[in-house]
């Protein structure tokens, strides 16, 4: 509490004191003329195109259906490698589910899913992409697209069609390279040769 002669000295101090009139607000308008460097922006991002670093093409493919086993391995791998991943024997550590993407989507998900796992030291991981049956014409487009697509990247190793239980012909195990952060490990863990 604060006694009548702490109030009357605290009025004597404040008596100069004037109330400001104005409202206390920041003025936000925003200005009406575009300056020089919003018009160069604005020019610069018409006249260059995104660069697109994603190297999966979208052109046109072999068609596959949805009883089409998809197999593959680059030169290197071990048969006993590959022979485990063939038979889902090596534990899925990512999914990425493809169903009702189209194949711009698809494309864009694949190459970010696979260079994720690279990131992440993933090596086993599994892409759902459906069989195509419902299709009229009985193509499985998107398996189409991802038979061309992952040879194409450099960090797959191989890939093969899922057993009966992790979705068949509509899946794909696929075995992914090890980040370099994940080799030097390893060099370091067992010594250099």
């Amino acid at each position: 509490m604060t006694s009548k002669d702490e109030r009357l000295a605290f009025l004597e101090e404040m008596k100069d004191v004037r109330r400001i009139r104005k409202a206390n607000r920041a003025d936000v308008v925003a200005p009406k003329e575009l300056t020089p460097g919003h018009l160069e922006r604005q020019r610069s991002a018409v006249e260059k195109p995104v660069r697109d670093l994603n190297p999966l093409t979208s052109d046109m493919v072999e068609p596959l259906t949805a009883h089409d086993i998809l197999c593959w391995q680059r030169p290197g791998i071990q048969n006993g490698v590959f022979r485990k991943l063939r038979l889902g024997q090596y534990p899925i550590e990512a999914r990425l589910d493809l169903h009702r993407m189209t194949v711009e989507e698809a494309r864009r998900e694949v190459f970010g899913f696979i260079n994720d796992c690279v990131h992440y030291g993933l090596r086993s991981v599994i892409i759902l992409h459906g069989k195509g049956e419902r299709n009229p014409d009985g193509i499985a487009q998107l398996k189409s697209y991802l038979a061309k697509w992952l040879p194409e990247l450099d960090s797959v190793l191989a890939f093969h069609s899922a057993k009966k239980h992790h979705g068949g012909t509509g899946a794909v195990y696929v075995m992914v390279r090890k980040s370099d952060r994940e080799k030097q490990h390893n060099r370091e863990l067992h010594g250099a040769r």
